[in-house]
């Protein structure tokens, strides 16, 4: 592959992920920048790509490849580029005042929900309650065959009244049935009230979540007469976001429903990482900051210009307007975005050199020529199949003959169009491939028109991706974190899988597969009592008598690995094994500014395990979230989730993160402290810590482990027991005792070891 980015703005950052990627084929990727210009280039031989020698049909490249990046964002009025007689006006302006919300959750609890839904959605409403704003005002409604409000009006998001919503979202219980159509209205009730008794803020913006997996079944059960009843009551002074649970919920239903409410529509997929695509969707919208939005042109300059006002703009996403130069149009093309800010109006001016946007697109010699028409030609269908969504049937057919003509002029694949494969001569005949149709029937297959044009409408997100998995169907966007292909794929390549995607697997760096030692065997007599059978009339004495030999016997325990190995380089004791005994709650195991990482756990001593390990790197501003179940990596708001023991490769600025299928996830970087997160399945199973790289530790670590890498004196081995010795960490005693313990750094098994141990 060779990959070729090209961003006159420059480009902020770049970075590659992989779900196949060993150290290996580690080797064959390489990757060069400059201010505008990228390339990366993943070249591996045959014996590279092959599973085992000579199996040349069994290949190890099965999986994603993503290259992420973002540009500079310098000019507050966006970034116009021109090529070839077309313009696309990028704009996402930095360093804005968040506009306060007043946001009602509307929470489907129908018997539907019940079990893994409604505990997903619990889960993440309870971190989305803790994301608001301080300046906010919120309110909850559950709704089954009947709407209940949480409570009667708003109330500011105060750390009290989040917490006691907190306590609700706990409580709510999945029975009865749908009624969709009570819920929205009262939700709209509610804000209309508000705004009666001006208990809005002046300036801030009204959204309604609402999130269902099911059709109405409660109620009003019409769903064309819901959509009017919704768009009647909210008249345009509020945004409905509506979130779909699954595949039996009517999809298209949900989007119109969202579509003539200034909103959008987001199907959430079934699967581990559900509460987290709540989540997700919820910082889409957290933090809006202009309201509002349009773009002017000079009518003489510009002609077929994209959508060119939207309602609103939010923090992470990015507007895009794109058009066609008309002949005789200036040798310069301004324009201005009007918007208004929380409590004022205002406006952005730009402006962009013909000959020389020109000239730039036409000197690389990678560059796809005609591009900005594409995307102009491609923005122009989504737009067009999604004003279908809400019109009439002699208007939709029109809309979509002009939507099929340009997705056959350009070659694009939409709902209106199919791409047919043809083999080679002498194969089987052509075939054509049916893309799913999301139907009366409700087929599990996802509606792959809409895509790209209603995050445009909100705001695309602002990272752009190029990659090797096919867009998501539904949602396509330039996304930061999750993973689906955007728009750039969309334009330069088909898409090679019609149905709904799976989730995104965890990237993926391959830890050394070899293991060594063995751990303790017990003695075989351990196993033969639940192993031997005896005849029904000898069963009584004979358990007895091995209850007798087994109890009067002793065996030693099986060593137990310790709670966290600390190398210690430099130090006369080479490592040390810490045994946390008392139980802290949430720890600040290790904090080094100097490094810029900081590590915090919660280890249950009952267990023997930690429940959770964070990892947090100043930078890049990343987060590292590992529990028993998954990892969560969590940049720029966004997070993705990974399973345990599927490799992951991923390479960003100042650090690599990447896992084995055995289940080590190693964070490194060439000047910092390796950090490792071990699913360890061996004595005392449960989330272990690594350490590596401990001398590049500074001299302003501290934490529970960080103390043992500031000033540490060893005390001489006690004359009548060597096998004690004390330990002074800054000005404390620490009895350490020479014990066996199981090391598990190079996972199951785990290897025997003697260490100095000690207590916390």
């Amino acid at each position: 592959m060779d990959i070729y980015i090209f961003e006159p703005q420059g480009i902020s950052f770049l970075e590659t992920e992989s779900t196949f990627m060993t150290n290996e084929l580690a080797e064959a990727l390489t990757t060069s920048q400059n201010k505008t210009k990228a390339h990366v280039r993943f070249k591996p031989t045959l014996s590279q790509q092959q599973k085992s020698p000579g199996q040349q049909q069994d290949t190890v490249l099965d999986g994603n490849f993503i290259v992420r990046y973002d540009v500079d964002r310098t000019v507050s009025g966006g970034c116009i580029q021109i090529e070839n007689g077309y313009f696309v006006h990028y704009f996402a302006p930095e360093h804005l005042a968040t506009i306060p919300k007043n946001v009602i959750f509307v929470i489907d609890k129908s018997g539907s929900m019940r079990g893994r839904k409604i505990q997903q959605t619990r889960e993440a409403l309870i971190k989305i309650l803790g994301d608001l704003g301080a300046r906010d005002q919120f309110n909850l409604i559950s709704f089954s065959g009947e709407a209940t409000q949480w409570k009667p009006q708003l109330v500011p998001a105060s750390a009290k009244n989040v917490n006691e919503a907190k306590s609700y979202a706990t409580g709510i219980q999945a029975q009865g049935g749908t009624n969709i159509n009570d819920a929205i209205l009262m939700a709209v009730q509610l804000l209309e009230r508000a705004n009666r008794e001006e208990l809005l803020p002046a300036g801030s913006v009204t959204l309604i979540i609402l999130l269902t997996d099911g059709d109405p079944t409660a109620g009003e059960t019409n769903p064309s007469r819901i959509q009017k009843n919704v768009q009647e009551a909210i008249d345009g002074q509020h945004s409905l976001f509506c979130l779909g649970f699954g595949f039996d919920v009517s999809y298209t239903f949900l989007e119109k429903l969202a579509l003539d409410n200034g909103g959008l529509a987001r199907r959430i997929y079934e699967d581990s990482d559900s509460a987290l695509q709540l989540q997700d969707f919820y910082q889409e919208v957290a933090n809006p900051l202009m309201t509002s939005v349009a773009f002017e042109y000079p009518s003489n300059a510009v002609e077929a210009v994209t959508q060119d006002a939207f309602r609103l703009f939010f923090k992470g996403s990015e507007l895009v307007v794109a058009g066609k130069l008309r002949d005789q149009s200036p040798d310069v093309l301004s324009a201005k975005v009007r918007g208004q800010l929380h409590m004022e109006n205002v406006t952005f001016v730009t402006e962009s050199r013909v000959a020389e946007q020109e000239e730039a697109f036409r000197s690389p010699r990678y560059i796809f020529h005609s591009f900005m028409e594409r995307l102009w030609a491609y923005l122009t269908i989504q737009q067009l199949l999604e004003q279908t969504v809400s019109t009439l049937d002699a208007e939709k057919q029109a809309l979509e003959a002009r939507a099929l003509n340009l997705s056959l002029s350009y070659s694009f694949v939409t709902p209106l169009t199919s791409m047919v494969i043809t083999k080679p001569e002498g194969q089987e005949q052509s075939q054509v491939a049916e893309k799913p149709v999301e139907n009366e029937n409700r087929h599990r297959n996802v509606h792959s028109g809409h895509t790209l044009f209603r995050y445009h409408s909100m705001g695309d997100r602002a990272s752009r991706i190029t990659g090797g998995s096919s867009a998501d169907p539904v949602f396509s966007k330039r996304r930061g974190w999750r993973g689906q292909a955007g728009v750039f794929d969309k334009l330069y390549s088909f898409p090679t899988r019609l149905g709904p995607p799976g989730p995104l697997h965890p990237l993926h760096l391959p830890y050394p597969s070899h293991r060594t030692t063995l751990g303790p065997m017990l003695p075989d007599v351990m196993s033969r009592p639940s192993d031997t059978s005896f005849p029904d009339e000898a069963s009584h004495d004979m358990d007895l008598r091995i209850k007798e030999t087994t109890t009067a016997t002793t065996h030693p325990a099986p060593i137990q690995p310790p709670s966290v190995i600390l190398p210690l380089p430099g130090q006369s004791v080479d490592r040390l094994c810490v045994d946390l005994k008392r139980s802290q709650g949430p720890t600040n195991l290790l904090s080094d500014p100097g490094q810029g990482i900081e590590v915090t756990g919660h280890y249950e001593t009952e267990k023997a395990h930690f429940s959770w390990i964070e990892v947090t790197f100043k930078k890049p501003q990343l987060q590292v979230r590992a529990s028993p179940e998954h990892v969560v990596v969590t940049r720029s708001r966004r997070s993705s989730a990974y399973k345990w023991k599927k490799t992951l490769y991923s390479v960003m600025p100042g650090l690599k993160m990447t896992m084995d299928k055995a289940g080590l996830l190693l964070l490194s970087s060439p000047d910092r402290v390796t950090i490792g997160l071990l699913s360890w399945d061996g004595p005392g199973e449960g989330l272990r810590l690594l350490l590596r790289d401990t001398d590049r530790f500074s001299s302003h670590i501290s934490g529970t482990l960080g103390q043992f890498y500031q000033d540490v004196l060893w005390e001489p081995l006690a004359a009548a027991d060597d096998s004690k010795r004390t330990l002074k960490v800054q000005g404390h005693d620490h009895s350490a005792t020479r014990e066996l313990k199981l090391d598990y750094q190079e996972g199951p098994p785990g290897t025997e070891i003697s260490c100095w141990s000690v207590e916390l």
